[in-house]
């Protein structure tokens, strides 16, 4: 990157962190310190309800899901306005009125210890294997960007992080994730004016999303109802539905976001703020990729865009074969923008017979693209033995630093780095409290000052900083990065929905019921997807469902309230 953009980077994280440290008045308290005295406004924790959710994985995963599979994906968050109104209802009068720390608080209330413990260890298990994979969505690209090795990368950027959230407390990350939405909006948007501004002329944006529709990445709604396929209308609506319940209303990582409000209308109007700016975000990010398959059908991509691994390629002993595929994909390149500039010219036209026939002979070409595409990827995969690597978190990233111009490289850095940042401090934050709140002193200190716990806060913190930089390590190479997360969190959420369904929704289950349920639950998740190719985001049904079921059974066997097995 050129000097300007470093300057650019470096100045807007300094500004950050001072700005930051400089809000975190009353975290000398372990209520200021993780809930802020709940004294929060509406509209900052809306905004960082949503900034914990993104972060810099939206701009890197999910661009280059646009990239590679078009506008699907926003399917995926088709439930989330329904699940804010039910939350809005429901979980959240229940906690805010509690006055608890974590949501697994109240599930002592109304069952037992044992149940709070094992959804705050749930929860805990899943949160620290989905904020690694929050570190490695940067790190993937500051890897590429400066070269560096992928694994010190990840150590540079969870390193500080930790340190940073350690003295910050829960006022400071919601100040940095407001700076942080606006950066990403202002960086998006940004990215999509120079998208259009890159089209050669003749091609405007209609025609270049014409094209691009033509090649299937259009394509925003299928409502075939397949349990196999992960992003239909009906898995969004009804599994993407459970998993926004079980995500928004039973993990600490957004529950500690609305207890921080003032009131519980103040909390309500946060989450109706998420629920209806969320999906034309997405939208716009979704499309961001589109734009970027767009603008490579007239400048020449790169046959693979992980540099590193191209590099290796090139010097092993498959060398000469990957320069054979890398010829055939240049003449393949060349052939598919003459029949994209056709299309364009024939919808400039408007004899819809000449319109299809150059669609069609797009649509050969860009398969012929595709092919030898993921014929280099298989070499790379034989050659390097990462049987899962895949292109789709390396696009936008390879676009911003190749593409962009001086400053506006700098600026979209800056916000992936920033907003991973403040997403981990939240995620950081968030685990230290279950651990202290639910584990620490509820089992193992329970007459402490709260100096004490403050201090010992600070340490779990640092502990679950180093577990989450471990997991970011594996985590760079499983895929797209914003599947990775959401597979994570589907094999706990609905889990966890389902046991907060039968502490809310009923008044029959006991104890044991929920107990049990609990455990049946995850059975029965583990069991599903070890034996079936169900899409994961049905596994938010199926343990929500199993929950349930075996609790009621339970509970109905068992009518005891108390804590014996």
């Amino acid at each position: 990157m050129h000097i300007i953009d470093w300057l650019i980077v470096g100045a807007y994280l300094v500004w950050i962190v001072y700005d930051g440290l400089r809000r975190t008045t009353g975290a000398s308290a372990v209520e200021g310190y993780f809930l802020a005295n709940r004294s929060l406004p509406w509209w900052a924790v809306g905004l960082t309800v949503m900034a914990t959710q993104m972060s810099a994985i939206t701009l890197v995963g999910t661009t280059g899901q646009g990239y590679a599979d078009g506008m699907r994906f926003v399917q995926f968050y088709f439930g989330l306005p329904l699940a804010m109104i039910i939350l809005s209802l429901t979980l959240v009068p229940f906690f805010y009125r509690a006055k608890v720390y974590t949501a697994y608080e109240y599930l002592e209330h109304r069952f037992d210890v044992r149940t709070r413990t094992l959804a705050s260890l749930l929860f805990l298990l899943s949160r620290g294997l989905q904020a690694g994979v929050i570190i490695a969505a940067p790190a993937v690209i500051l890897s590429i960007v400066l070269g560096f090795d992928l694994t010190l990368t990840i150590v540079g950027i969870g390193l500080p992080t930790t340190i940073y959230t350690m003295f910050g407390g829960v006022q400071a990350v919601t100040w940095t994730d407001v700076k942080q939405m606006v950066v990403i909006v202002v960086g998006v948007s940004a990215a999509v004016v120079s998208l259009v501004l890159g089209l050669p002329d003749g091609v405007g944006v209609g025609d270049a999303l014409s094209v691009a529709g033509a090649a299937g990445r259009l394509g925003t709604i299928d409502f075939r109802f397949d349990l196999n396929e992960t992003y239909t209308f009906w898995s969004g609506l009804i599994g993407g539905l459970f998993l926004m319940l079980g995500y928004f209303g039973c993990d600490q990582s957004q529950v500690q976001r609305y207890l921080t409000a003032k009131s519980v209308d103040a909390g309500r109007h946060s989450l109706m703020m998420s629920a209806f700016v969320k999906i034309p975000l997405q939208a716009l990010i979704l499309l961001t990729g589109v734009l970027v398959f767009a603008f490579y059908l007239f400048q020449t991509p790169p046959m693979l865009f992980n540099p590193v691994h191209e590099s290796e390629v090139r010097a092993s002993a498959r060398a000469a074969e990957y320069t054979a595929l890398d010829a055939e994909f240049q003449a393949a390149l060349e052939a598919r923008e003459v029949a994209a500039r056709d299309a364009v010219a024939a919808r400039s036209i408007g004899d819809a017979t000449a319109v299809a026939s150059a669609r069609a002979a797009f649509v050969e070409r860009q398969q012929g693209v595709t092919a030898i595409r993921e014929q280099a990827t298989s070499l790379v995969r034989e050659v390097t033995g990462d049987t899962l690597y895949t292109d789709v978190n390396y696009v936008f990233p390879t676009f911003v630093t190749t593409q962009l111009p001086v400053g506006l490289v700098g600026l979209i850095i800056a916000a992936i780095f920033a907003a991973a940042m403040s997403s981990i401090a939240a995620e950081l934050n968030s685990l230290s409290t279950a651990t202290v709140i639910d584990v620490y002193r509820r089992h193992l200190r329970t007459d402490a000052t709260d100096r004490h716990y403050l201090r010992v806060s600070k340490m779990v913190t640092g502990f679950w900083g180093v577990f989450t930089s471990i997991v970011a390590v594996y985590a760079a190479n499983l895929g797209s990065l914003i599947e990775v997360v959401n597979r994570f969190g589907s094999f706990f959420y609905g889990s966890l929905l389902g046991v907060f369904i039968l502490a809310v929704g009923t008044r029959r289950a006991t104890a044991p019921g929920a107990l049990w349920g609990l455990v049946g639950g995850m059975a029965a998740v583990i069991y599903v997807a070890a034996t079936s190719s169900i899409s994961y985001l049905w596994l938010n049904v199926v343990g929500a469902l199993a929950v349930f079921v075996v609790g009621m059974v339970v509970s109905f066997i068992w009518p005891s309230t108390t804590a014996d097995l």
